[in-house]
């Protein structure tokens, strides 16, 4: 089956140990697109966090399109229409701020402009989150923010042994109401429940009339599980988790070895 959309998870597989995108994989996929096939960055984080990316693959033409915070926003790339979009409510800020109180934990959340807080000892990785994903971030109380903002993404944020932990304690409930994912040791993020890359892939697919054995999704960790699994090929890097290599199709070589590059080689411009 000829692959029509590439689905590219950012951190972990399209950049490599330096945040880099080497050269090898950029010609890559300029070739891929040069031939007519969607090439998506779906990451977690905001569009302002791969802007970079998007210039530098040029992947920002009228035809272009970005899945955004874990699938809870997919835009238009060059017109930024909205394809889907699937946030959280003051309702599900409240009682999922009220849950990171009770396990000790910092929290943060995510509109479509800025991060807020309302930790006084804001956390180093809510900073670092900051500082990767180009946004500015706010420390507002809890009832500000649920007055004030609509967050498309929240994230408990923590040392990892301390948040492995705390979420083992989370009720299970909670993974029946939202969509809560690691994407990595000191995150969990939690969606809206239509809200995952898997689903943002599917609606996309939907969008540009393709089928899903048409598609291909190249991740490693356990957030791209579900596009993973969406995908008519599944592709995991060779740095991925073993769920996703479990859950794959075929694995390649790792992020610090262009493994997106052989994935493109292999299944899309088939040298």
């Amino acid at each position: 089956m000829t692959i029509k959309l590439v689905a590219i998870d950012l951190d972990g597989t399209l950049l490599n140990e330096n945040h880099e995108i080497t050269q090898p994989v950029i010609e890559t996929i300029k070739a891929a697109r040069k031939n007519g096939v969607y090439v998506v960055l779906c990451t977690g984080r905001p569009l302002t966090g791969a802007r970079a990316q998007l210039d530098l693959l040029e992947l920002n033409q009228v035809d272009d399109y970005i899945i955004t915070y874990n699938g809870g926003l997919v835009l238009n790339t060059n017109t930024w229409e909205v394809i889907a979009e699937h946030s959280l409510t003051r309702e599900n800020y409240l009682e999922i701020d009220h849950l990171a109180r009770t396990l000790d934990i910092h929290l943060h959340s995510a509109d479509k402009k800025a991060m807020y807080t309302s930790n006084r000892d804001i956390s180093p990785y809510t900073v670092l989150e900051s500082h990767l994903v180009n946004m500015p971030l706010h420390f507002r109380t809890p009832e500000e923010i649920a007055r004030e903002v609509t967050p498309v993404k929240m994230m408990m944020i923590d040392d990892p042994k301390v948040l492995k932990v705390a979420f083992e304690k989370i009720p299970a409930e909670y993974f029946e109401k939202y969509t809560i994912v690691r994407s990595s040791p000191f995150f969990v993020e939690w969606l809206n429940p239509k809200a995952s890359k898997g689903m943002a892939l599917k609606e996309l697919s939907e969008h540009l009339g393709i089928q899903q054995s048409e598609v291909m999704a190249i991740g490693d960790a356990e957030n791209d599980l579900s596009m993973i699994e969406f995908s008519g090929t599944g592709i995991a890097m060779g740095n991925a988790t073993e769920n996703i290599k479990a859950a794959a199709d075929y694995t390649v070589a790792t992020n610090a070895q262009d493994g997106v590059k052989e994935a493109f080689d292999r299944f899309v411009l088939k040298k």
